[in-house]
């Protein structure tokens, strides 16, 4: 019989290299159910392993993911390498082998949520070989996407109007992401420094340059504790990995921390700013203080094959990830302030405070005891 703890994972016979949470507005018809969306497969050849984007459901209460992707849509020889959701329940693009295509999520019979491919076509992004970068902005309405040619381009959404298309920005672009404003794109890959553009106006604001023997490889905007964008980079440097946070008013660093040794693989920051969570090659997942950098929480070996991909649920009070083994897991993050106290012990010494202030009231509480 499997445990409650081992619910939380689950293998679906498929190398995974996406995976993203379901926004609540996907699934409105069933509001009691929250979705992991997973995609990955065998690639081409005679593997016999499939190519496909899986739909999960994830019961908070329970801790449990279900036995049995929920959906399990094969999408023949073409390998969904890369994904991004649309945080307003849209669908969601897959980046493919020479093409990116679109997907409508839609309810069926029995209330559950699924997933078909949608009528509509990118022609902006057919025939554009591999896409390595996939995001959207908060708000949705831009898409901006990174290609293995080193291609950089940003779209307006959902007409895909073009605003931004560098043809030379990389060799290789690795990773890219939004400021939570929406106003800024950070970019990163081979070839070429971190550039922070302004997308209004489809121009580089800032270069932020490497020091000693760093190579960046993630990219996160996030916010601080008193809501103030950061940007956190994670390098490596040497024999370990760092994790740099940069000022978004003036673009220099705050700060630089290395936080393991293993090689990163995949990494996120969650919407409130407060965690930070990186893979590693050797299936591990730690989540940091982004406060502070210390370390909150690791998961050793959570994973039997290097992580893939890392993504935080929109409350973030929990994340999901994923792996080359075939396996997903989820993983709920114990609620800590940043002193280190757990947040139930602030709220039981608050109860406790006011009984005692009512008793008091109530001439049930001595003013004064017998032996002061």
């Amino acid at each position: 019989m499997a445990t409650s703890e081992a619910r939380n994972i689950q293998r679906y016979g498929v190398p995974l290299y996406g995976a993203s949470w379901v926004p609540h507005t996907a699934a409105a018809e069933n509001p009691a159910g929250e979705y992991v969306v997973l995609a990955g497969g065998g690639g081409e050849g005679s593997s016999g392993i499939p190519n496909a984007i899986l739909l999960s459901q994830f019961d908070r209460s329970a801790t449990s993911l279900s036995s049995n992707p929920v959906i399990q849509h094969g999408t023949g020889a073409d390998l969904p390498y890369r994904m991004a959701v649309h945080p307003r329940g849209d669908g969601l693009i897959a980046s493919f082998p020479t093409s990116c295509r679109w997907f409508d999520w839609e309810n069926v019979e029995n209330g559950e949520l699924g997933l078909r491919p949608s009528d509509r076509v990118l022609n902006q992004l057919e025939d554009v070989g591999q896409q390595l970068a996939l995001a959207f902005s908060e708000d949705g309405s831009l898409l901006a996407v990174g290609g293995e040619d080193g291609k950089l381009r940003v779209f307006k959404w959902p007409s895909m109007e073009l605003i931004l298309n560098d043809g030379e920005a990389y060799k290789v672009v690795k990773d890219l992401h939004f400021s939570i404003d929406g106003k800024y794109l950070v970019t990163l890959g081979s070839g070429g420094p971190c550039r922070v553009w302004d997308v209004t106006t489809s121009t580089v604001v800032a270069t932020l340059l490497k020091e000693n023997d760093e190579v960046f490889r993630f990219c996160r905007f996030s916010q601080s504790i008193d809501r103030d964008q950061v940007l956190y980079i994670i390098a490596f440097q040497g024999k370990g990995v760092n994790v740099i946070s940069w000022r978004t008013d003036t673009w220099k660093r705050i700060s630089s921390k290395q936080i393991v040794r293993d090689s990163v693989t995949a990494f996120d920051a969650s919407t409130d700013g407060k965690l930070l969570a990186v893979g590693t090659n050797e299936g591990s997942i730690l989540v940091l203080n982004s406060s502070n950098l210390k370390l909150q929480m690791t998961l050793k070996k959570a994973h039997l094959g290097l992580v893939t991909a890392l993504a935080f649920s929109r409350d973030s009070r929990a994340f999901c990830s994923a792996s080359m083994d075939a396996s997903v897991r989820v993983t709920v993050v114990e609620d800590k302030s940043p002193n280190g106290f757990n947040y139930w012990i602030i709220v039981l010494i608050i109860i406790l405070a006011l009984v005692a202030y009512y008793l008091k009231n109530q001439g049930l509480f001595p003013e004064s005891l017998p032996f002061q």
